[in-house]
């Protein structure tokens, strides 16, 4: 065991559940009308101890069991069997590398909140993310981090899919369950309302922010240059894509917006963190650069071509930006100082890429569709028209955040 490893995966891990915990229920509850603020904090905070109990029971051995198949880990971790507080994951105690990747079980789905607000059944919420998280993300985290297919040492030899802290793994299988979500249950009736506080958008934005440094620099596992290095383009990529985003407003609009800077900014952070281990500062710049161009188109074309309710957005930042920061990598891993460079032709690693993303996406569609028309059948998903309309906080939880 290495202490200063120790130390700062410990700071990490707190990091990562404050960027949920209040963070992204902070920036999701901002963005709602504020008779459904309270529904998004419920649902943010309950989905953090689902996942925790989940990940304990079954979710951690099915990422990072000893399965030797490639496609998932077991069940010989279930519940830690085999595991002491002397049991070691590198330098790494090893229940504090599982403390650190349940920070990750519980944002991940925490994030496709933001697709349904404002409509959904909190039964839906519960059984939904319980079972996604089993079905779709853990194995993923086995086949890319756990030593499975898409790992070094799997079907791509030596060499496999470069994914630092989770622009697969995480944003793009969270991105596209939202997507299908969102076209699943159709429209929210108030789609034009515009958010309830922009201050709780930017508090929860700035939270995401600080706490991504752990979520990015922590995946080094450890405390060393790659830490340091990944730190440094995180900053970097979102301070870029916030100040691309605002001047896109501000020359479309007249206006640069407070949501707008801080969407920009978690389109930059999505962007860098497959790469964050990958490019250096100028390859950071230019990720900034593209995720909030690209990320901005997507949003339009979501939201205004093809009339999908992803109510926050959440494909068009987070799925399109891990995507895309993914496939970036082979291009920009040698541009400028501090470039670590590839260990393949550039060529040969964007196939790697290309191919990672689209098993993952094919998988995370498949499993999301199966998963949806199985609790269709045994609850229904969205809330009755009276009580979307009267709000969720009271409708679903008897409560209410704001009394006038």
């Amino acid at each position: 065991m290495n202490g200063a490893d120790t130390a700062w995966i410990m700071v990490a891990t707190a990091l990562v559940l404050f960027m949920t915990l209040p963070g992204l229920a902070l920036f999701y509850g901002g963005l709602v009308r504020a008779r459904n603020v309270l529904s998004v904090f419920m649902h943010c905070y309950a989905i953090a101890c689902l996942m925790s109990v989940l990940w304990f029971f079954f979710g951690y051995s099915i990422a990072f069991g000893g399965g030797t198949s490639g496609f998932w880990g077991g069940l010989d971790k279930m519940m830690l069997l085999g595991i002491d507080a002397d049991t070691l994951s590198g330098s790494l105690p090893e229940v504090l590398f599982f403390a650190f990747q349940m920070t990750f079980a519980i944002i991940t789905p925490a994030l496709i909140v933001g697709a349904y607000v404002e409509r959904i059944g909190f039964g839906f919420v519960m059984l939904f993310s319980g079972l996604w998280m089993l079905l779709c993300y853990a194995p993923v985290v086995h086949w890319v981090w756990g030593g499975g297919f898409l790992a070094d040492g799997g079907i791509f030899g030596d060499t496999g899919v470069r994914d630092f802290a989770g622009g697969i793994v995480v944003h793009e299988t969270a991105g596209l369950a939202a997507l299908l979500i969102a076209i699943f249950l159709g429209p929210r009736r108030h789609q034009t309302t515009p958010p309830h506080s922009p201050g709780f958008v930017m508090i929860g934005a700035a939270m995401l922010w600080v706490g991504w440094f752990g979520f990015n620099a922590g995946s080094a596992l450890g405390a060393n240059s790659d830490a340091a290095r990944a730190m440094m383009v995180t900053h970097i990529s979102a301070a870029t894509a916030s100040l691309v985003w605002m001047l896109i407003e501000w020359v479309s609009f007249r206006k640069p917006t407070l949501v707008g800077i801080a969407t920009g900014m978690v389109a930059g952070l999505a962007t860098i963190t497959p790469a964050a281990g990958s490019v250096g500062p100028l390859g950071a710049i230019i990720i900034g650069i593209l995720a909030a161009g690209i990320c901005y188109a997507a949003v339009s074309l979501i939201r205004q071509k093809l009339k999908i309710d992803d109510s926050l957005d959440v494909f068009a930042v987070h799925g399109v930006g891990g995507i895309l920061g993914s496939l970036l990598i082979p291009f920009l891993a040698s541009a400028g100082p501090l470039a670590p460079g590839l260990e393949m032709s550039t060529g040969a690693q964007f196939g790697v890429q290309i191919l990672g993303v689209i098993v993952v996406a094919v998988f995370s569609a498949i499993v999301t569709a199966a998963i949806l028309f199985a609790i269709k059948l045994v609850m229904p998903l969205r809330v009755s028209a009276e009580d979307e309309e009267n709000g969720l906080d009271t409708a679903t939880h008897g409560e209410t955040a704001y009394h006038m």
